[in-house]
C-alpha cells in the first residue's frame, strides 16, 4: 500500500458543478487468453529504476462489478508488469470510497462521477459530513445500468405502483455510489416516502428476495454484458419470480433531469429467467464509474495501469467478462476538469493524444 499524506485541495476545486459523462456499452465475451507474451517482463515498463509499487484499491463489496474489476486489473498486473502490484480491499461503496480515502484508509478506489460530484460541493450526503481531500482522477473503466424488478406476487408491475406506495423496496446497500443516485432519483419521482426501504448489504439482499421480504429492487449490470455478480445471485434465489417494471415518462424524465445519470432503453441483458412480463425494455439510471489515486502513488505506476488497460484487455476479460473495451479516449469520458487527474494517468492521455488543456493535471 501506498501511504498517503494528503494536501487539503479543497480550495482549488470548491465551486465547480461539471461532471463526466458517459454513454459506452463494453462489449461481450473474449477470445481467450494472450498467451504468456508478459512472462518475460518484456512490456512490464520502467519497474527497474523505480522499485516494485504495489496499489491498493478500495474495490467496494464482494460480488461487486468493481471487485471484478480491481480483481482483474490486478490479475493484468500479475501476467504482464515488472515492477506494479495491484491488491483489492473490499469496502462500503463508491460513496463510502471518498470517505475511506479521506481517513487516510485507502490509497485509491473505484468512485463514481455523481459522488465525486457530490464531494466536490458539499452536496448530498457530504452536505452534513464533508470531506476535507479528494483522490485525483483516473480513468473510466465502467458504466452501471441500474433498473427496476419486481417479485412475483409483490402486487408491483410499473413505477406508477411504486408512487402510490405501500410497498418494501431495495434501493441498493447504503454507501453505494450506486445507492445515493438512486436515492436522489426515487426522492425527486416521489417513490421514497410511500415506501419502506430496506437497508441491507448486497450478500444479505439474495436471503431477503429468497423469504419475500422485498417487493421491488434496484439491480445494475455493467457495460451491457452482465449483472453484477450479487445481482446475479438474486436472479438466481428468486425462484423464476423476477420482471422488469414498466417505466413510464414521468419517470424517464425525472431521470434525464438529474445530471448524474444517464437514460437508457436497451434490451434486457443478464437474467437467466424470462423477465418481460410487464415490458421486454431495460429502462436505466446508468452511472459512470472511473479509477482514483492519491497524488501520493507514483505517476509510473498509474501510466503502467493505463498501459495494461489498454494493452492487456483480453487478460481483463478472462477475469472480469464485463471489461470495458478500453481506448485512450474512452477513457477520457469520466474526466471532471475541475479535479486534478493523477500525473500518471495525465501522461497517458497526453502520450495518445486525447488530454484536453482545459483539465487540471496533478502533480508529478
Amino acid at each position: 500500500m501506498v501511504d498517503s499524506d494528503q494536501v487539503n485541495r479543497r480550495d482549488v476545486v470548491k465551486g465547480a458543478t461539471a461532471l463526466g459523462v458517459v454513454g459506452l456499452a463494453g462489449c461481450s465475451g473474449g477470445d481467450g487468453g494472450d498467451g504468456g507474451d508478459g512472462s518475460d517482463g518484456s512490456d512490464g515498463g520502467d519497474g527497474s529504476d523505480g522499485g516494485d509499487v504495489t496499489i491498493t484499491i478500495g474495490g467496494t463489496s464482494t460480488g461487486s462489478s468493481t471487485q471484478a474489476a480491481g480483481q482483474a486489473l490486478a490479475r493484468a498486473a500479475s501476467q504482464h508488469s515488472d515492477f506494479l502490484n495491484v491488491s483489492v480491499q473490499e469496502t462500503q461503496g463508491w460513496t463510502a470510497n471518498l470517505y475511506e480515502f479521506d481517513n487516510d484508509q485507502i490509497p485509491a478506489m473505484g468512485v463514481d462521477n455523481n459522488s465525486l460530484s457530490k464531494a466536490l460541493n458539499d452536496e448530498g450526503p457530504f452536505a452534513d459530513d464533508p470531506v476535507d481531500t479528494l483522490p485525483d482522477q483516473g480513468f473510466l473503466f465502467t458504466s452501471l445500468q441500474i433498473h427496476w424488478v419486481g417479485l412475483e406476487g409483490s402486487g408491483v408491475e410499473s413505477v406508477a405502483d411504486l408512487r402510490e406506495g405501500g410497498y418494501t423496496i431495495y434501493p441498493i446497500q447504503p454507501g453505494f455510489g450506486t445507492r445515493l443516485l438512486t436515492e436522489e432519483i426515487l426522492k425527486e419521482a416521489g417513490m421514497w416516502e410511500p415506501n419502506d426501504i430496506l437497508n441491507v448489504d448486497t450478500g444479505d439482499i439474495p436471503g431477503a428476495v429468497e423469504e419475500g421480504r422485498v417487493d421491488a429492487l434496484a439491480l445494475y449490470g455493467a457495460n451491457g454484458v452482465n449483472l453484477s455478480g450479487w445481482c446475479q445471485e438474486v436472479d438466481v434465489r428468486s425462484g423464476g419470480g423476477l420482471n422488469l417494471l414498466e417505466v413510464d415518462d414521468e419517470f424517464r424524465q425525472v431521470i434525464e433531469d438529474h445530471p448524474g445519470a444517464i437514460l437508457e432503453e436497451i434490451e434486457p441483458y443478464g437474467y437467466e429467467q424470462e423477465v418481460t412480463a410487464y415490458t421486454d425494455t431495460m429502462t436505466t439510471w446508468s452511472l459512470a464509474g472511473q479509477w482514483a489515486f492519491s497524488p501520493d502513488i507514483p505517476a509510473r505506476a498509474t501510466r503502467e495501469v493505463c498501459r495494461l488497460a489498454t494493452e492487456h484487455e483480453d487478460t481483463l476479460r478472462e477475469s472480469d467478462p464485463t471489461t470495458l473495451e478500453y481506448s485512450p479516449e474512452a477513457m477520457t469520458q469520466t474526466v471532471i476538469p475541475e479535479i486534478d487527474v493523477h500525473a500518471g494517468v495525465a501522461n497517458f492521455f497526453e502520450e495518445n493524444d486525447v488530454w484536453d488543456d482545459s483539465w487540471s493535471r496533478g502533480d508529478e
